[in-house]
């Protein structure tokens, strides 16, 4: 293994790199890893800057928090400096609202790219746009002391980062609502029990644990796994005669690839 390369770090977000694996950090502890619309842009930056040999993205926070959620200083009239306030923004036309939400969103997108598996190691706090950002990862390994929260409705809004379609699609809906609506913690017990974690572990070997992960995913070959990741991914949105003929076709592919008889 060769030493991380530091790719970026700017506005509580670094990237480094080593070999097949990329770690992103949201490196702002004494805020508790509070989002801004600049940590947003950072969190961009990183995927557009990933090097094509990255296998596996690892998101992680320092600090006892994996995020605390946006920063409320969002709501306040002078907002971020440099910044539009987001009540200004409430005032905006319409396709200027729905312009900026949509750039917001493109930080939680990229994590579930083919090409990649991320993983999200979550300690202590991760609230609103801190839960949505884990659930933007393909997998999430937890410590022990975490607390997931969608605290958006509590403050009368909705959550708009990309969270809602993965909550439902691993707790299922019943219990999405529940989560969302009453913005109640969820521990680490029910979030590996329901699905929403991949796995807990106490604090100490959340490291270890998520290391562990990676090498066992990067032990099969590259293609055959984002092949099975695009299967996976399109497999609800398929019929179960139209994920037979995707899963004939992918086999293809890879059996030619393997006899050494694509084009």
């Amino acid at each position: 293994m060769t030493s991380p390369d530091s790719v970026l770090d700017k506005d509580g977000v670094r990237l480094t790199v080593e070999d097949a694996v990329a770690t992103v950090t949201l490196s702002n502890p004494d805020k508790r890893n509070a989002q801004s619309p600049a940590l947003w842009r950072a969190l961009v930056q990183a995927g557009r800057s990933l090097p094509g040999s990255v296998r596996v993205v690892v998101l992680r926070a320092e600090g006892k928090s994996f995020s605390a959620g946006l920063d409320r200083q969002a709501f306040t009239p002078e907002g971020f400096d440099g910044e539009p306030s987001f009540l200004a923004l409430a005032r905006s036309a319409d396709a200027e609202l729905d312009a900026v939400i949509a750039e917001y969103q493109e930080a939680f997108t990229w994590w579930r790219r083919n090409d990649i598996v991320s993983i999200a190691a979550v300690q202590g706090h991760a609230i609103g746009a801190g839960f949505q950002l884990a659930l933007a990862c393909d997998l999430r390994v937890v410590a022990q002391d975490v607390q997931f929260a969608m605290r958006e409705t509590s403050l009368g809004l909705v959550p708009d980062l990309t969270g809602t379609k993965p909550l439902v699609s691993l707790v299922g809906y019943a219990r999405a609502l529940e989560i969302c609506a009453t913005g109640r913690y969820v521990h680490a017990d029910e979030a590996e029990r329901t699905g929403l974690a991949n796995l807990a572990v106490p604090g100490e070997e959340l490291d270890s644990a998520v290391r562990d992960l990676t090498s066992a995913l990067l032990a099969a070959p590259r293609d055959a796994v984002i092949e099975t990741k695009a299967l996976l991914q399109g497999a609800a949105s398929r019929t179960y005669e139209d994920q037979r003929t995707a899963e004939r076709a992918a086999q293809a592919r890879r059996l030619r690839d393997l006899a050494g008889a694509s084009d």
